[in-house]
Parts: structure tokens; C-alpha cells; sequence
């Protein structure tokens, strides 16, 4: 409290660098995480806290309190203590073992080491003990542990790479920088340790894309932004070492205030289960109450007769307040409606459900030997009942592997495989992929399977040459030579990547850069080209083009990007070229893959030199500079020569598409909650089949302010649903209203459709007058992409749609920007992916690849609920059957709170007797295989509508436990009634008439189960065998003459069970209570069979019926009339390539014939800065609001 109390008033943070004690007045966090729950102090007083926050255990707790008090106490108090105690004691145990692992996960990344400045020493320090102030080294590939002021680098100008893929998904690298001032420090440790800098700055927060501060040091001051930040959580690349100041340490780090707190998750069935305790208690004290008068009545009327034989004294006859103890005495007797015994069993299932999980081996990933894991045990029910899935996409659906796979030159394909004849064939591993093993220098990583690209190039193609001389020129990659000599690329973004791979691997290698020439080797001859200028791609632009000069002084303009931009500018001799291209491109849109178009230009000297001058110009302006430059970049940028055009694969985790297809199928809906790029994220979409070429529209909301985005929805919505019924909807709506309205509206709504929101524009759309628009909008679309998105955005979406549309949700992400949302979710699930652990430790389950998310909620969620449901069916109607018997025997014995049954009998019969066969139901029974279920995932339906338990079905069990009760007492009842024995006695004792129920009662529990095993064999006829075996025990003249007191039915067994009118008599009430159920069932099966029954109808009469799954249309499509641009780059590389500050010295750049574009030598790095930071707008962090 104390902490939280100090961090609420902090409104600036003040930290001296190398200065700990200065440091420490302020109390600021150290660098230690807690996502455990619990301590040692506090275990004890929460756990108990949240379980008694079960209204069962309360209960539970009255029912015991209530009999340890003599004078209403029909039965001992340990029959309520022993298991209250057990399933408290379980409970706490398994919350006590998740925590512990909580603990041992935090301990891991806790007791990492870094190496830490002191005493101008660099030692070895875990993350634990880092504290604010300190400098901390980094070196190639590590994890960032705290958020960090740079202070100097191993790169020129201090610039420093980092991977924020933790942080939002991109895998792009992004760059950072040092001031000037610090950058002098270098790795000079003596220089580091008497750095003395003061940094004030703003007080921890969850904006990642925003820093403000100022460092003073040697008498002046100088500002500091978001690009002088390495946050937490970054990886450090291509940087060989780097020294940071550590500013925000532990739970005050971006990362932490992004991350969310961890609740309390329970099931919807569990606060379904605490609703119907409080009708039972209610329906318990109506049948206190009528007995309880009952009792008053025979007290006044018949009492008086048996007042000498009970010896009361005169003065203390009441029938008022005998009425009154006996209603507290059958609240004691009736409680076990609802015995503590529920409880443990339904622990005992999760258990075993989890287990399951854990065991399945085809959730097991071989490659990385990580098996599925639940890592809690109380939700494994919820899994089937999932109707929303938010999926982070980087990692967790692609595998963040770029490929070059196809590519159109000059009107030609190349990468699709052909058989003898030249026709077109599907890739087998029969294929042979093209041997590259003439080029010394090709990766050998590289696969491509088209072996005409490789005879064109030998043929001497000009076109083909062309297009690989651009993509090995277009770019803005830098190489280096490793120890081994081997050409190493150091990538901005995985398209370039791909691209300059394939390039190298047909013989047109990049070299080497300079900021003034880019060396490639053209099919074994080193060719110089001069680097005359760099027009850099943005996200406007979606271009990126180099100007060079060959080696025979001809200047050319390369450019790629996207084709919607870049046919635009295309010289009209292309047109047929143009159409040809437009349908290979559409080919491969439709295949899901990242496409850039490609073309050039040849310019004339004379104009190049004017257009060169004005730009010269254009850059020493101070007013509108950049629209200027813009304005020459798209001068220039005109009568391209179109070449092909590139199509790059984003690897999509193995089985993604069929995961998604079966999902969908099974009518969960999907939104993707992305931090890449819109283009890249609906090309996922695409890829995935979660958005189609087939659906009527998609939306796109990019609005930039709130009155837009209200305009777009308004405009969307009015698409979807009509003019009218938009124009009637108002922007406030009572939550139940439009509940009922919008699910009157989606069954009208006739197609597909999609939503694709920016996160500014979800910033926006997130206000409290929008709210409604946006959720009403995203749940008539079968698929939601939200891309730009914070970690926190989204948990908010999670939380906007469990608050609007009460939907069971599942989160899925495998980074620490996804942790938010998984644990905002209902079901939490982490990859353990290549982004870390984070989401892992984060999520109640956790496995390696996305595709068995699909096994874990058609089958093992599916069968959970099932079994949950059927478990909790059967056991409320064996315990009202059980519990009421003593109801109607209360009219017959005076309303004296008299049990009916032997007071072991009670205690034993939901411990004992009855619950290994319920637990066999609970854990092992199912309606359809595995393979079924996945199959047919349809199947999936019932747990997202609740059918299988809810209150409907509640008192149908109800009613089904009244009859049976009915049946238990009155048929024994009228048995016995005036009847001898065979030996001439009568039998109509009480003792026998109890044991002739209790026996009956067990055998009809006993009987009830749709999947027979050896296991359910053994668990009911175990169960049988134990109650008979147990009954002649306590029966016994041997234990009656131990504890006479303790087992008073002496004999009783023996003497009832050998009569052969009993065992009719048992028969007789077996048959009427399970006939009618029996009829009851055959009947619903025969005349309205749910789709589990066809199916099962379906696999008894053909064993070797093929499934449904292989009925199923193909998923791919052949074309798509859409663009499938998309390309993980940033804004600034060019200019940080011409200015040669990424450069280093050793290589001095040589001298060229014509001069390149002078950039203002300042500038540079605050262009890179500024364009970095439009990629997230700082306004979506503004509206954001902790959850």
C-alpha cells in the first residue's frame, strides 16, 4: 500500500547516475518482477479470502457452526468439518503449487546477470539487484533489463539497433541514439564511473512510444527523448556492446506498466454454482419452515402423548420453539443437496482434465520438446466455451520468417514447379529445389524450386538481370564478413532480407556499401555502382527508389514498391506488360504472399543534374521542406519501365490455416491485435483465410480524430446494417437493449464482413460516446483486425468486448506485449515462441505452436465442459433424490429431524459409495471420439450457448431427484407396509426399511454412464461391492460389540438381505426410478437427435465413414482482384545510409564523379526519430487508460 501510495504522487523522477545512496531517498522500485499472488505472510489470509468468496464455503461454514450446537444437531459435526477442511486444504495446496511456479518463473528472469558499473569496476550483477542510476553494459543479443538512458555504443555516432518485437510486435530493427555529449564516454570504464549526469524526466508510465526528460551534466543541459530510451524487454542486434544509464527499473519499466495485473479467474460455471447455492439454501429453509410448522402441529395435537416417555419437565414444553430448533435441526439434515463433497470432486475432475492436457502427445512439440501445459486447474471447463479468440500475429501465427518464393519477370512466373509436359503441378518433396552450389558465396538456407529463373540467367536475360540487379541495389541493407569470411547481412526488415537473399543466391551478390557507392558482384564480376541519391520509403510514399551510375556512366532510377502506387507511374508502352503482371500479382495475393512491384528508369545527365539541383534546394529550405522534397521525389519517380514483380512468403506457423478454418467453423470468431502495419497485417489476414476475397466489404477505420472515426463507423455500420437501422440507433443505449437488439440484427445480416481498425483510430473509437458503435460494428463482422495496437489497446479490447458482450474470450500472443491482454482474457494461452517467456508466465495455459489451439478447445475444452455439465447434472439429482427421502419421512416419524437412513450411511454416501462412479462420469466419460470432435466442429456449438448446464437444466434435476425420491420412500413404503417375512416376522422395521433404500439408492447412482470402459467397470462395480462389503462390516456382531453406541443396526443386513421379498422390493424401485429415464432418453435420440447423436448413430453403422474434414472445399484461393503489398520497413534508412553515420571509419568512402545529395548533416537522425515515431501514434497512448 505504501508503495503504491508513494507511486501515485511521483510526478517527476530526479536520478544521478553512479550514485546509489542519492538515489535510494527516493524510494524508487528496484529491478525485481512479481507476478506471483502471494508470499508467505499473506498466502493464508488472501487464499482463504478468495475461497471464501465461494458462497458454498461460506455456507458451509453456517452449516457447521449450526452443528456444534447440541440442541439442533441431527448429525455429528465431523461429517461437515472433515470435508469442508479437505477441500480448503486442496485447494490451497494447488493455489500454493501454481504460485510456487509463479515464484521459481520470476526467480529465472530475477536472477539473470548483467554486467554492472561499480566501484568503477564492471561486475557481474543479477537483474534483481540493478539498481536506478547504475550503467549497465550490453552486448549483440541481449535482453535490455531495465529501461535504459544510451550512453555510448560500439557503433559510429553512438547508434544502437534494437528489436521492440516484445514490446509491439514489429520485427523490424529500430534505431536508437546517444547524445553527443555521452556518446565521448565509449566503453572508456574510467570515464563511465565518474559520469555524475542528472536526469530529470516524467514519472513512470505505460507510453511506449514517448519519453520526456532533461540531462544535466558539466554545466549544461541537454534534452532527451524516445530515441535515447532502450526500453525493457528490447533485444540488442548488430551492435557488438552498448552502456545505458538505467532510468525505470522492475514494475516501473514500459514493459511492467503494460503487463497488466493478474486476477482472480473463475469459470462462468462456478458463479453459475454460487447462484443456484443461494436457491438451494432458500429452497432448504421453505422445506424447514413447512416442517418446522408441521412439527409445531404434531407437538400441540399429538406431543403430549409421548411427554412421559421422553421425561419433560412441565415447564419446559413449547411447541413454538420446538418448531423452531427443528427447523434449524432439518437445515443441518437437508444440507446435503449441496455436500462439501461437490467441491472436491469438481477439483478432483479439473485435475484430472488438466492432466490430460498435459499428456496429450499430439500437443507435443517435437522440435523444441515442449509438451502442452495447463498451468492452472480451475479453467479447463471455460475452454469450451470460447466464442471470441484474440490472436497476437508476430510469432504466433507466422513464424517471423520471410521467404522468397515467387516472383513475375517481364510477364513470366517463376517459382511455380512443372512437370515434364510444362504444366503446372502442386510442390511434392519428389521436387528438386535449384543447386546452387556453383555460387560460393549463395546462402545455403535458400530454397527455390524453379529451375527456368537459373537457365534465363544463363540464357543471358537482360530483363531478368535487370530485376535482380535492382533488388541486390534497392535497398538498405548493410553486410559485414564474420570470422569465417562468410558474407553476413545485417537486415532493417525481413522483406529486404528475403529479397537481397535471392538476388545473392542467382548470382548477383550486394557487396559492400559506402555512402556514396554500393559494390554488387554480378555473376563473378565485382560491378561499382555510384550512389547518386536515395528517395526512402514511408508509409505514404509505399515506394522506395536509388539513383546510380553504372560502371558505363549511365545513370539509373530503381524503384520497388507497392503496385497500387507504383502502376500509377508507369510509362504507358507497359500496358500489356501491365495486365499481365496485374493477374500475376492477383495469383499471388490470393496465395496470401507479400508482393512489391518493380520497375526503373533510365535518366538523362542533363535532367538528373537540374532535378538534383532542386533538391539541393529544396533541403536548405526551413518552410515546407518536406512537401517539396515529396514533390521531386514523385518528379522524378514517373515513366517507369515496369520489370515484375516479387512475391515474399511471411511464413505462417505450421497447420495455421485449417486451425482457423476449423475455429471459424465451429463459430468462434477471431480478431487479430497486431502492432505491425495495417498493410502487413491484412496481408496475414488474407494468408490466414480470416479475411476472404468472398466477404461483401471490409471496413477500414483510419480516422486520425474522434469525429472522423464516429463518421466511419457511422458510414460502416450503415453499410451493414442499412440506413435505417443505423439512423434510429443512437449513440447512448441501455447495455441490455442493444444486447437483445444486436442479436435480433445478426441474424439478418446476410454475408461475411470484415473490420480493420488503426490503433490512433482505436484510441479514439475506445471513448466511452463510441464505445457502443465500435462493439456493435466488430461483432457482426466474422473477423476484427486491429493493427498499430498497444500492449495495453489490447487489453482494452479484451475487456470492451467481456463487458458489452459477455462473451467467454481467450487471448493467444507468445511476447511480453501480449501479456496484458492474456491476462485480461478469460483464458490466457502463451507460445512458447521466439519472443521469450513473458506470455508464458502470464497464461493459465501454454504450448508451442498455434495450431493445437485448435485440440485444445474442440477437444479437450469441449469434452471438459461436457463432462463438467453431465457431472453436475447427475450429482444435484442423486442428492436431492438422496437429501428429500428425509422430507417425506419427516410426515411419517412426527417431524422429529429423524434421519432415515443410518447416520454412516449419510456420511459415506457421497465420500464413498457414490463418488468414484461420478468421478469415472466426471474425468472419463464422452459422447464422441477425439477425432470426432475435431472433425465435426459444429459439435463446439452447445458449450458457447450454454445448453448443457444452466438453470433450465438445473431444475430439470431438480425434478428428476424429487421423483426419484418419490420413488425410493413410498415404494419401499407400500412394500412393507402390514407384510411378513418368509420366516413368518414382520419386516417393516425401521432399520430394514432404511437399508432396503440405502441399497436401492446406490444401485440407481450407480448405473448411469454413456461410456463404458475397464475403468468405469471397475470404478461402479467397485463402488457396488464397497457399499455391500462396508454395510455387513457395520452390520457385524464383531464392530457392534466394539462400539455398541457407534453401530446400533446390528444384524440388520443379514437379517434383510437374505429375504428374497427385499430384493423385489429393491428391484422393483431400481426399474420405476431409471425406467422412465430410460424411455425418456431413447426417445429425444429417436425423435430429436442433437448432431452428437447423428454422429454417433452415424459411426456405429459406418465404422469407416470418412469425416467431414475431408469433405471440406479447398481453403485457398486461385486469384484475388486485391493488392498484396505489405513490407516491414521504416522511414529514415536512407538518409542514415547517405549520411554514412551507421558507417564505420575504417572504410572511408571513395571519391565519386558526381557528388551525392548534401542532407543536412544534422538532420537525419531527427528525421529517422520523427518517422519512427509516426509508425505509433503518440496520441493513441494519450487516450489510454490503466485498467
Amino acid at each position: 500500500m505504501f508503495c503504491s501510495k508513494k507511486k501515485s504522487l511521483e510526478v517527476e523522477r530526479t536520478v544521478k547516475a553512479n550514485d546509489r545512496e542519492y538515489n535510494e531517498k527516493f524510494q524508487y522500485a528496484d529491478n525485481r518482477i512479481h507476478t506471483s499472488k502471494y508470499n508467505v505472510l499473506t498466502f493464508l489470509p488472501i487464499n482463504l479470502f478468495e475461497q471464501f468468496q465461494r458462497v458454498a464455503n461460506a455456507y458451509f461454514l453456517f452449516l457447521l457452526i449450526l452443528q456444534l450446537i447440541p440442541e439442533i444437531s441431527s448429525l455429528t459435526w465431523f461429517t461437515t468439518i472433515v470435508p469442508l477442511v479437505l477441500v480448503i486444504t486442496m485447494t490451497a495446496v494447488k493455489d500454493a503449487t501454481d504460485d510456487y511456479f509463479r515464484h521459481k518463473s520470476d526467480n529465472q528472469v530475477n536472477n539473470r546477470l548483467s554486467e554492472v558499473l561499480i566501484n568503477s569496476k564492471l561486475q557481474n550483477e543479477k537483474w534483481m539487484n540493478v539498481k536506478v542510476g547504475d550503467i549497465v553494459k550490453l552486448e549483440n543479443n541481449q535482453f535490455v533489463a531495465a529501461d535504459l538512458l544510451l550512453l555510448s555504443s560500439s557503433e559510429p555516432h553512438s547508434l544502437c539497433y534494437i528489436e521492440t518485437a516484445e514490446l509491439d510486435g514489429e520485427t523490424n530493427l529500430k534505431v536508437r541514439h546517444a547524445l553527443s555529449v555521452t556518446s565521448e564516454l565509449g566503453a572508456d570504464i574510467n570515464r563511465l564511473a565518474k559520469f555524475d549526469g542528472i536526469v530529470v524526466c516524467e514519472a513512470p508510465n505505460n507510453k511506449l512510444d514517448k519519453f520526456m526528460g532533461v540531462l544535466s551534466w558539466k554545466d549544461s543541459k541537454h534534452s532527451l527523448n524516445n530515441e535515447n530510451i532502450i526500453l525493457r524487454g528490447c533485444i540488442l542486434r548488430n551492435t557488438s556492446w552498448c552502456f545505458g544509464m538505467v532510468i525505470f527499473a522492475g514494475p516501473d519499466t514500459k514493459l511492467i506498466q503494460n503487463s497488466g495485473k493478474t486476477k482472480f479467474k473463475r469459470t462462468s460455471i462456478d458463479r453459475l454454482l454460487n447462484t443456484l447455492v443461494l436457491w438451494i439454501f432458500g429452497f432448504l429453509v421453505c422445506l424447514g419452515i413447512i416442517l418446522a410448522i408441521g412439527n409445531s402441529i404434531w407437538e400441540n395435537q399429538v406431543g403430549d402423548q409421548f411427554r412421559t416417555f421422553l421425561f419433560w419437565k412441565e415447564g419446559e414444553k413449547n411447541s413454538v420453539f420446538s418448531g423452531f430448533l427443528t427447523f434449524w435441526s432439518y437445515i443441518i439434515i437437508l444440507n446435503t443437496v449441496v455436500p462439501i463433497s461437490l467441491y472436491v470432486s469438481m477439483e478432483v475432475i479439473r485435475l484430472g482434465h488438466s492432466y490430460f492436457i498435459n499428456w496429450d502427445r499430439r500437443m507435443y512439440y517435437s522440435g523444441k520438446s515442449i509438451p502442452a501445459e495447463a498451468r492452472t486447474t480451475t479453467l479447463n471447463e471455460e475452454l469450451g466455451q470460447i466464442e471470441y479468440i484474440f490472436s497476437d500475429k508476430t510469432g504466433t501465427l507466422t513464424q517471423n520468417i520471410m521467404t522468397f518464393k515467387k516472383c513475375s519477370i517481364n510477364g513470366k512466373i517463376y517459382g511455380e514447379v512443372h512437370d515434364d509436359m510444362g504444366q503446372k503441378t502442386h510442390m511434392t518433396k519428389k521436387n528438386e529445389p535449384v543447386d546452387f552450389s556453383v555460387n560460393p558465396q549463395a546462402d545455403r538456407t535458400f530454397q527455390f524450386f524453379d529451375h527456368r529463373l537459373m537457365e534465363s540467367i544463363k540464357l543471358g536475360d537482360s530483363k531478368a538481370y535487370e530485376f535482380l540487379r535492382l533488388l541486390a541495389l534497392c535497398h538498405t541493407v548493410m553486410s559485414e564478413e564474420n570470422s569465417a569470411g562468410q558474407l553476413i547481412y545485417q537486415v532493417q526488415s525481413p522483406d529486404e532480407g528475403a529479397l537481397v537473399t535471392a538476388a545473392r543466391n542467382f548470382g548477383f551478390i550486394f557487396k559492400s556499401r559506402t555512402p556514396e557507392t554500393i559494390t554488387v558482384e554480378e555473376l563473378g564480376t565485382l560491378m561499382t555502382y555510384q550512389l547518386l541519391a536515395f528517395l526512402d520509403f514511408n508509409n505514404i510514399r509505399k515506394r522506395m527508389s536509388v539513383i546510380v551510375r553504372n560502371p558505363e556512366g549511365q545513370i539509373k532510377l530503381y524503384c520497388k514498391g507497392a503496385d497500387t502506387i507504383l502502376f500509377e507511374k508507369l510509362h504507358p508502352s507497359n500496358e500489356d506488360l501491365l495486365n499481365l503482371t496485374t493477374d500475376h500479382l492477383s495469383e499471388f495475393a490470393g496465395e496470401g504472399l507479400r508482393t512489391l512491384a518493380i520497375a526503373y528508369r533510365d535518366l538523362d545527365d542533363k535532367y538528373f543534374k537540374e532535378w538534383h539541383k532542386m533538391l539541393e534546394d529544396a533541403n536548405a529550405l526551413m518552410d515546407e521542406r518536406d512537401e517539396r522534397i515529396a514533390g521531386l521525389y514523385e518528379e522524378i519517380e514517373r515513366d517507369l519501365m515496369l520489370l515484375g514483380a516479387t512475391a515474399v512468403e511471411d511464413k505462417l506457423q505450421e497447420g495455421v490455416i485449417e486451425t482457423i478454418t476449423n475455429l471459424s467453423l465451429a463459430d468462434i470468431k477471431i480478431w487479430v491485435l497486431t502492432g505491425d502495419k495495417q498493410e502487413t497485417a491484412i496481408n496475414i489476414g488474407y494468408a490466414c483465410n480470416m479475411l476472404t476475397d468472398d466477404m461483401k466489404d471490409v471496413f477500414i477505420i483510419s480516422g486520425n480524430t474522434a469525429v472522423e472515426v464516429r463518421e466511419e463507423l457511422r458510414k460502416a455500420k450503415e453499410n451493414l446494417f442499412g440506413q435505417n437501422r443505423s439512423s434510429s440507433n443512437g449513440h447512448v443505449v441501455f447495455e441490455k437493449q442493444q444486447l437483445e437488439l444486436d442479436s435480433v440484427v445478426e441474424e439478418t445480416i446476410t454475408g461475411d464482413y470484415a473490420l480493420v481498425i488503426n490503433g490512433h483510430s482505436l484510441a479514439h473509437a475506445l471513448e466511452s460516446d463510441v464505445k457502443n458503435d465500435l462493439i456493435e460494428l466488430a461483432c457482426m463482422c466474422k473477423t476484427v483486425v486491429c493493427c498499430r495496437v498497444t500492449p495495453l489497446q489490447k487489453a482494452q479490447v479484451v475487456e470492451l468486448v467481456k463487458n458489452y458482450r459477455h462473451a467467454v474470450t481467450l487471448a493467444i500472443g507468445d511476447g511480453a506485449n501480449d501479456v496484458s491482454m492474456i491476462k485480461s482474457a478469460h483464458i490466457g494461452v502463451g507460445i512458447s515462441g521466439q519472443e521469450g517467456l513473458q506470455a508464458v508466465l502470464a497464461s493459465d495455459y501454454s504450448f508451442a505452436q498455434f495450431r493445437y489451439l485448435q485440440r485444445l478447445l474442440l477437444v479437450h475444452g469441449r469434452w471438459s465442459y461436457f463432462r463438467m455439465c453431465k457431472f453436475l447434472r447427475y450429482f444435484f439429482y442423486k442428492n436431492f433424490a438422496f437429501t428429500l427421502v428425509h422430507f417425506w419421512f419427516g410426515f411419517f416419524c412426527g417431524f422429529s429431524a429423524q434421519t432415515v437412513y443410518d447416520q454412516w450411511f449419510i456420511a459415506l454416501f457421497n465420500i464413498v459409495y457414490t463418488s468414484l462412479p461420478v468421478l469415472a462420469m466426471g474425468i472419463f466419460d464422452q459422447d464422441v471420439s477425439d477425432q470426432s470432435s475435431m472433425d465435426y466442429p459444429q459439435l463446439y456449438e452447445p458449450g458457447q450457448l450454454n445448453l448443457l448446464f444452466n438453470k433450465h437444466k438445473f431444475f430439470i434435476c431438480m425434478a428428476h431427484g424429487i421423483y426419484t425420491s418419490l420413488v425410493l420412500f413410498f415404494i419401499p413404503y407400500g412394500a412393507f407396509y402390514n407384510v411378513a417375512g418368509e420366516d413368518g416376522q414382520l419386516i417393516a422395521d425401521y432399520q430394514s426399511f432404511a437399508v432396503t433404500m440405502a441399497t436401492s439408492l446406490v444401485i440407481v447412482i450407480a448405473l448411469d454412464t454413456s461410456y463404458w470402459t475397464v475403468i468405469n467397470h471397475v470404478f461402479i462395480w467397485g463402488s457396488v461391492a464397497t457399499y455391500f462389503s462396508v454395510l455387513f462390516t457395520m452390520h457385524s456382531n464383531g464392530i457392534f460389540g466394539i462400539f455398541p453406541n457407534q453401530f446400533p443396526f446390528v444384524g440388520n443386513a443379514r437379517h434383510s438381505l437374505t429375504q428374497k421379498c427385499i430384493w423385489l422390493v429393491i428391484l422393483l424401485t431400481t426399474v420405476a426410478s431409471v425406467m422412465p429415464v430410460v424411455v425418456f432418453r431413447f426417445l429425444k435420440v429417436d425423435l430429436f437427435p442433437t448432431l452428437s447423436d447423428q454422429i454417433r448413430q452415424r459411426q456405429k453403422s459406418q465404422k469407416k465413414a470418412r469425416p467431414l474434414r475431408s469433405q471440406r472445399p479447398q481453403t485457398r484461393r486461385s486469384s484475388s482482384r486485391r493488392s498484396g503489398y505489405a513490407f516491414a520497413h521504416q522511414e529514415g534508412y536512407g538518409e542514415l545510409i547517405t549520411s554514412g553515420r551507421n558507417m564505420r571509419a575504417k572504410n572511408p568512402p571513395p571519391a565519386s564523379g558526381l557528388e551525392k545529395t548534401p542532407y543536412n548533416s544534422t538532420s537525419w537522425i531527427e528525421n529517422l526519430c520523427k518517422k519512427t515515431t509516426d509508425t505509433v501514434s503518440s496520441f493513441s497512448q494519450d487516450k489510454t487508460v490503466k485498467l
